[in-house]
């Protein structure tokens, strides 16, 4: 009777399908959080391309007020990686790493030593932009090869399109260079240069590939104090074969050395954390700003001739950098609903 009255006479809501839930909303500063690769390739834009864009005209003034030979800085540089022992005597981690990997993470200083050392053979021959554009541009080329047929790591169609743009960056900042080779010993000598800062590309290419392979607790500061010891190892006895030693004695030229150390070796750091959390040839086209930014000192401090050439070149790499950025900022907003 209760059933009949008009009043009870309801849908039974047992026995309909419930609505699909809803996720919960999240706060604000969770809906989109960057991945590691984004972290990796803003570590290696802000932490390793920029400053290492003032290593150059830093190294440049150096040489310019006291004739510093190429090797004397790069000994310099290297001292500056020494006192990162003491961290790795504090933590009870071993110098050289462990028994195992102890080969890989020498074979990765060697590679980087060599890497800075044909790029400052290279600076002597040919103007340092050029140089360093070569090899940055050939570190990107032979990381996108090297990791596609040995890491089998592929690229997206942006990134294939962000890794050109910067390479024809780089093209139309050196290209007008290549085209004026002089005939005869001189143009075997910038000939040569240029081959050496594509195989300074090359090398670094190679030591990026070499250290995604290190995976053990203490690996960036031992790497980091391995290429002081093997930099330090190689560059004093050249110095003292190939170049002569010089001592500066003005405040200018110890300025220009400790800032090239302490940017080299925060550039370093930088570069070697960002690898492990994004593609090697992304990482390497980031580092593309510091070509740019070597432009940009290179006219306002050293007021040195700046090409319109060179400023379009730099505005497609800005370009390309912005596309391989923006490319990989992904939200990780499904990620999170289903968790």
């Amino acid at each position: 009777m209760v059933g009949s009255h008009p009043y009870f006479n309801l849908p039974d809501f047992a026995q309909q399908p419930s609505p699909p839930s809803t996720p919960p909303s999240l706060p604000s500063h969770q809906r989109c959080r960057p991945s590691d690769a984004t972290k990796g390739l803003l570590v290696a834009l802000l932490g390793g391309g920029l400053p290492a864009g003032f290593v150059g005209s830093f190294s440049r003034m150096a040489y310019q007020a006291s004739h510093l030979p190429s090797l004397e800085l790069l000994m310099c540089r290297c001292l500056f990686h020494l006192p990162i022992a003491l961290l790795l005597k504090l933590r009870g981690d071993p110098l050289l790493g462990p028994p195992d990997v102890r080969g890989r993470a020498c074979l990765h200083a060697l590679l980087n030593v060599l890497s800075i050392g044909c790029a400052y053979s290279a600076v002597q021959v040919v103007p340092a932009g050029n140089a360093a554009t070569v090899r940055k541009g050939s570190s990107t080329v032979c990381s996108a090869l090297l990791a596609l047929c040995l890491e089998s790591q592929r690229l997206s169609g942006y990134d294939w399109c962000g890794l050109l743009g910067s390479t024809l960056g780089l093209i139309i900042i050196v290209g007008p260079g290549l085209g004026t080779l002089q005939e005869g010993t001189t143009g075997l000598y910038t000939a040569l240069g240029y081959v050496l800062a594509f195989l300074g590309g090359l090398a670094l290419s190679l030591g990026l590939l070499v250290y995604r392979s290190l995976d053990f607790p203490s690996c960036l500061p031992t790497v980091a104090f391995l290429f002081g010891l093997v930099g330090l190892v190689g560059s004093v006895p050249g110095l003292f074969v190939v170049q002569t030693p010089v001592l500066p004695n003005d405040p200018l030229s110890w300025s220009c050395v400790g800032a090239v150390g302490i940017l080299a070796l925060v550039s370093f750091v930088c570069v070697s954390y960002a690898v492990t959390k994004a593609h090697p040839a992304l990482v390497c086209a980031v580092l593309h700003s510091e070509v740019v930014v070597a432009l940009m000192l290179q006219y306002y401090v050293l007021y040195e001739t700046v090409t319109p050439s060179d400023i379009m070149g730099a505005g497609v790499v800005l370009g390309s950098i912005a596309i391989i950025t923006a490319q990989t900022l992904s939200c990780e907003r499904e990620g999170q609903v289903e968790e």
